[in-house]
């Protein structure tokens, strides 16, 4: 009990609400608040990802041109996937696809797949030792496809300003299915800026093609942005088990590390786009790097569940 406060509203809260207007009509939010000036919003309707973020005030996450939109307005054919990809601080990528989209066996997988646009079925939230969780479910099932159960759990301590994410996927159905996700997390202005300096400890570097070879050299530099920028994709390895990823920003004095197992998540991308109205950092772990469900099937870089089983 606090003396001070009449109600704990006043230094931390959960208040959920739904979105009006336009292609955001209807969908349903949570938006969170600790003590210490972080704020967040979980898109409910969006696999429980985090889109706003902000800590005292200065923005942390990139917004992409089309804003909130719900998972109505999908559409998986090539890269439709960009008129409804918010981006926001947490889009995460999966769970049947990670990178373009692509046939497989006569299949059509979309781009970074559909996990992304589905809503949860059931949510819940509460304090528990000083800290606010959040749980959601999120099933990713089809008949004669993929029969998978997300469980998700986003935990924030009160007096901290660190955000938890746990994950399990469980295989709910009866046969072998591969499972792959990338943690598509999106740094944009003013954490984002020329005078950011990002720091990404890996041992290990690779471009995607040709191309973003000729900017390996820039791969850390964050510029101002850029009339007709191409998007560079770099790939990173690490030596160690649990690297800290960080960008920071002397301008508002602030910054953003993220960290996580690579036993569970070996790879690491590294997405650059420094154009005007498209400026944006992504630092993206994953159990594989985007390359699509035909190569990642290829190349192994993927968990496969038997029937009932779970991977955390």
């Amino acid at each position: 009990m606090n003396a001070y406060l009449g109600n704990q509203m006043q230094l931390y809260s959960v208040k959920e609400a739904r979105l009006s207007g336009g292609k955001q009509d209807g969908m349903r939010i949570l938006i969170v608040k600790n003590a210490t000036g972080l704020e967040f919003t979980v898109s409910l309707d969006r696999c429980a990802d985090i889109s706003e973020l902000n800590v005292k005030g200065d923005n942390y996450a990139y917004i992409s041109p089309c804003g909130y939109v719900a998972p109505t307005y999908y559409d998986k054919v090539g890269s439709n996937f960009l008129k409804s990809f918010t981006a926001g601080f947490l889009t995460t990528c999966g769970l049947n696809n990670v990178g373009s989209s692509v046939n497989v066996d006569g299949v059509d997988y979309g781009l970074h797949g559909d996990i992304a646009n589905t809503p949860c079925e059931k949510h819940c939230y509460f304090v528990q030792n000083d800290e606010i969780h959040i749980k959601a479910t999120i099933r990713d099932a089809a008949l004669f496809n993929n029969q998978l159960l997300l469980e998700r759990e986003i935990i924030c301590p009160i007096n901290e300003n660190i955000i938890y994410l746990k994950d399990s996927v469980k295989n709910i159905g009866f046969k072998d299915t591969p499972v792959m996700i990338l943690y598509h997390c999106n740094m944009g202005y003013p954490l984002l800026s020329e005078d950011a300096v990002l720091n990404i400890p890996s041992n290990k570097l690779v471009c995607r093609d040709e191309y973003n070879q000729t900017d390996i050299d820039n791969w850390n530099r964050i510029e101002k942005p850029q009339k007709d920028y191409q998007e560079k994709c770099f790939f990173h390895w690490f030596n160690e088990e649990n690297p800290t990823i960080s960008l920071y920003n002397e301008n508002i004095k602030k910054g953003v590390e993220i960290t996580y197992s690579t036993k569970e998540l070996p790879c690491f991308t590294q997405w650059k786009m420094m154009g005007r109205g498209e400026y944006v950092l992504g630092l993206e772990p994953g159990t594989s790097n985007p390359k699509g469900r035909k190569e990642i099937l290829k190349e192994g870089a993927y968990d496969n569940l038997g029937a009932g089983e779970s991977k955390a």
